[in-house]
């Protein structure tokens, strides 16, 4: 006897902070529809979406140094910054409307204010810094930064980092009140509280083996029930591959033309958490310094404050690690099994070419803990290593694809989604700044794949997401009322919160 099928409108896969935000924003757009979500641990929000598993910097572009770049001409390209910045204020927008209208609660359970600061050494990187918040600072996006290298400002902005700094180099900070520390695991299971109150039917324990297309265009899920045993059958006409790592192979199944030539390189990450709170409490701020040259862009070294479990911890890294895991809870086949007959070259150009980040890599996998002390110490100069014990974080698979700029096996950073022609189904691919846009990310899926509903839809968006269809750029009041709406919302005042 067949299993029987169970028919859905909307099947999300991975109960992660992306599905989360896709599933609320189809709530409010379509409340009838019904939503079927697949996760195959037992919470929501337990790999990349997890607070151990995810930086957390609620990524404005406000300290990383990644997002700006030098030209031949000396001036800084504040191109990314700047459309970075602006998705993250989309997720705020979103966050305050589903907190003003009930349906999460508690909003510092989630995200609380936190200095956001850039950190460098030595007169080159000094003076590249300063052209950089010369070039922010005019921007309506990023007023109220600061800038200095006087060594007392200094130490009143980084008392840790600055005292015993006996080295006589120049060393030069920015700082920005309006940054913020996310906690997404928090994020994510407050959605899908939300979520399970709407009818959305959420199976954890419940693994997508696979996924075909039936003779109607509708999407039929292979999914393996962790809790039973038995293999179950759900189909749905629109299918959201959410699920992490785990998205890529889940695309290759689907076997849309789009997904092809596609591939996946895992890097695992490690942090070093300081175990001693009389060090962690005389720290408050999230501090980005450059990469090592051949270090890949999401191994900038920062120092992060952490509000975790309600308490401050204090948090360095990331140390880059090899895993060929496509996530923390996968499988040591995940890379060999992702290499098809459509991407084996793509992936062996790749190769080829990222010998440098594969030297890298090995060398930081190889490192003593006495090493990563060394590496701590550019910002803290008298860390001790009893102080600070290290931790896996989070597995993320960077995509290779070809690319006209890069040409064949181009190693991407960023979040990338991949969708079908007709909209039925979309994965989502990459790393960061990925949570802190996820309600960017998640609105174009939604145009990509229900453009018929948009003009139905838009009163609702703007409703959601008032800076919808404009560039805060281009409408500087605008970013003033967004600022102001949702600090007071999410409760982002400027102030260190006391815990009990």
């Amino acid at each position: 006897m067949s299993n029987p099928e169970t028919k859905t409108d909307i099947i999300l896969i991975g109960a992660g902070i992306m599905s989360a935000t896709l599933g609320s924003l189809l709530k409010e757009l379509a409340p009838d529809w019904n939503i079927t979500v697949f996760e195959k641990l037992a919470d929501a929000g337990e790999e990349s979406s997890n607070v151990w598993n995810n930086a957390g910097t609620g990524h404005a572009a406000l300290c990383e140094l990644n997002y700006t770049t030098e030209k031949s001409d000396g001036s800084i390209d504040i191109s990314k910054a700047v459309k970075v910045n602006e998705q993250f204020q989309v997720s705020k927008q979103f966050w305050s409307y589903l907190v003003n209208g009930g349906r999460i609660s508690q909003p510092q359970d989630f995200i609380m204010p936190l200095p956001h600061m850039s950190f460098v050494h030595g007169e080159d990187n000094a003076a590249f810094l300063k052209k950089r918040f010369e070039t922010m600072s005019s921007h309506p996006l990023f007023q109220g930064m600061q800038y200095s290298e006087n060594p007392e400002k200094l130490k009143e902005w980084l008392p840790l980092m600055m005292e015993d700094r006996t080295s006589k180099e120049t060393v030069a900070a920015t700082k920005i009140d309006a940054g913020t520390d996310v906690n997404f695991g928090a994020l994510t299971r407050k959605l899908f509280d939300y979520l399970k109150g709407e009818n959305v039917d959420i199976k954890y324990n419940h693994q997508v083996d696979d996924i075909t297309r039936t003779g109607s265009g509708s999407w039929e899920l292979k999914v393996q029930n962790g809790d039973s045993g038995e293999t179950e059958y759900h189909t749905a006409p629109f299918v959201f591959i959410g699920g992490g790592g785990g998205s890529l192979h889940l695309l290759q199944k689907c076997g849309i033309p789009e997904g092809k030539g596609i591939g996946g390189f895992p890097v695992s990450g490690q942090f070093m958490v300081c175990n001693n709170p009389d060090v962690a409490e005389k720290h408050h701020a999230k501090v980005y310094g450059k990469a090592p040259v051949g270090a890949p862009p999401m191994s900038v070294p920062h120092l992060d404050t952490r509000y975790i479990d309600d308490k401050k911890s204090l948090l360095f890294g990331p140390f880059a690690g090899f895993s060929p895991k496509f996530l923390k809870t996968g499988s040591l086949l995940d890379l060999l099994t992702s290499v098809k007959p459509n991407n084996v070259l793509t992936m062996l150009s790749a190769g080829m070419k990222e010998m440098s980040l594969t030297k890298y890599l090995i060398g930081q996998v190889m490192q003593s803990k006495e090493q990563r002390m060394e590496a701590l110490r550019e910002f803290i100069p008298d860390a001790k290593s009893e102080d600070w014990e290290l931790v896996v974080s989070g597995q993320r698979v960077q995509v290779i694809k070809d690319t006209e700029e890069g040409g064949k096996g181009t190693l991407q950073f960023g979040t990338e989604v991949v969708n079908a022609s007709d909209g039925s189904i979309a994965a989502l691919l990459g790393a960061s700044p990925g949570a802190s846009t996820a309600v960017q990310v998640m609105l174009e899926v939604i145009e990509n794949c229900f453009p018929q509903h948009l003009e139905e839809w838009k009163p609702k968006l703007k409703e959601m997401i008032p800076s919808y269809g404009l560039s805060l750029a281009d409408n500087p009041e605008l970013i003033e009322d967004i600022h102001a709406s949702t600090a007071q919302t999410l409760e982002l005042k400027e102030k260190e919160p006391v815990f009990s």
